[in-house]
């Protein structure tokens, strides 16, 4: 298999990503988005957003759908630069390459991601590259946003369960916003995971942070299950309040977000953050956590085996 250049979602300068059994493809024409993950003939398992497809340049900020790369804590000015010019593609190999947007211009920070894909296995290494230009020195935090499809469920493991008095200091962070509902029922809160539910007619957004010492989170939908995994450093500074793993939902989607410990950049400085990404199918995973255990917790020892996490 070799990396294909293809049109895709009315965008006619994308790269495809493929080795028989799984596809992946990077939008050129703005971005980078990685704007599909999937098995090849299958769905797509992240969020397109139809009305978005296809646009290119302006000012105005879109979300477009797909995997995209951020730097918190979140400041709209900051944050929020626009991603709608085209995209310098380095093919490296017949599994990877590169994407580097243009410099930011109001920020000074150059973002680059790079795709490589196992040439056998649902499996890609995503590793999120941000610069520094300025000629003073930035703190921020790569922060990895994937949309994920309608109707599933994010998966995120709480920290061992250890009863009191045995241990009496709290194990980790758990950070809500001024809109987050706990009492909102897309939301399951258990002894060993959180449960997060996409429900295409609930319109009230929701969002939780956690210092997630597991270093993993999923996202089922029908009979697949997409893993992440990331490297969570125990007692480094996380934006908001300590959050290595957000979740965020509205009628679109959820977001399966993590990010990296908060850096102090010099001049042309640069910070990576590995993210990496397996798909399994043919998985039923039920409703209770006993029922999560038995599908998830085998495929998050694989993916732990395979990316040494």
């Amino acid at each position: 298999m070799a990396v294909e250049r293809v049109a895709y979602g009315g965008w006619q300068n994308c790269y495809k990503v493929s080795n028989g059994f799984a596809e992946l493809i990077a939008t050129a024409d703005v971005g980078p988005r990685l704007i599909r993950f999937g098995f090849v003939g299958g769905e797509n398992e992240f969020a397109e957003i139809p009305e978005q497809l296809g646009l290119t340049g302006g000012d105005v900020r879109r979300n477009y759908g797909g995997h995209r790369l951020w730097h918190a804590p979140e400041v709209k000015e900051r944050t929020y630069y626009p991603d709608n010019e085209p995209v310098q593609v380095e093919v490296l190999s017949d599994f990877s390459l590169k994407l580097v947007p243009p410099l930011e211009k109001t920020t000074g920070i150059q973002k680059s991601i790079l795709v490589e894909m196992s040439p056998d296995s649902a499996y890609v290494k995503v590793t999120h590259f941000l610069t520094n230009r300025n000629l003073w020195a930035i703190e921020l935090a790569p922060w990895a946003l994937t949309m994920m499809a309608k109707g599933g469920r994010a998966i995120v493991p709480m920290p061992p369960y250890i009863p009191h008095p045995e241990k009496v200091l709290p194990a980790c962070p758990l950070v809500l916003w001024h809109y987050t509902d706990m009492s909102d029922p897309r939301w399951y809160w258990g002894k060993r995971y959180i449960v997060l539910r996409q429900d295409p007619n609930a319109t009230l957004p929701q969002k939780i942070g956690i210092g997630n010492l597991h270093g993993w989170v999923a996202y089922v939908n029908g009979d697949r299950a997409f893993i992440k995994r990331y490297k969570h450093v125990e007692n480094a500074t996380y934006p908001d309040f300590g959050s290595s793993t957000e979740l965020f939902t509205n009628a679109i989607t959820v977001e399966v977000e993590t990010l990296g410990p908060m850096t102090k950049l010099e001049p042309n400085e640069t910070v990576a953050h590995v993210e990496h990404w397996f798909l399994f199918k043919g998985v039923e995973v039920g409703e209770s956590e006993d029922e999560i255990a038995e599908s998830l917790e085998p495929l998050v020892q694989k993916t732990k085996e395979i990316c040494g996490k």
